[in-house]
């Protein structure tokens, strides 16, 4: 009884709300997630690269080709996202698993308590 409140305590703050969820839900939800903050970060690094560089780029601002420069920026980011959001839909995935065990391993010490206090009420009686 100690640890299953131990396990509410502790680990059952960040799996409860998990088990809330669908899987693909979850999963697709974080995800989601992830790619805004890919390109949200994205565009930081970008623009603290161009500030760094802004004498060169200023200096050659009539010899750049904007389509080029367009077009490689939009792969490098698909790129970027794409990878991210793979490292995030395998993380989430083994998090959603993980938590589901735990919790099924929680209900199934709460069934055998549950039985115990039956056990012991019609003992009583």
């Amino acid at each position: 009884m100690s640890r299953m409140a131990s396990y509410e305590e502790n680990e059952g703050r960040k799996t409860i709300p998990i088990a809330s969820f669908f899987r693909g839900d979850y999963i697709s939800y974080n995800v989601v997630k992830t790619a805004i903050s890919a390109t949200v970060a994205f565009i930081i690094v970008t623009a603290a690269y161009i500030y760094y560089h802004m004498e060169e780029f200023l200096g050659d601002i009539y010899k750049l080709d904007i389509n080029v420069i367009g077009r490689d920026m939009l792969m490098i980011y698909i790129v970027f996202v794409a990878v991210y959001c793979l490292v995030a839909l395998v993380v989430y995935s083994i998090r959603y698993d993980r938590a589901k065990k735990s919790l099924n391993e929680y209900y199934q010490a709460l069934k055998r308590l549950s039985t115990i206090y039956e056990d012991e009420e019609q003992s009583i009686k």
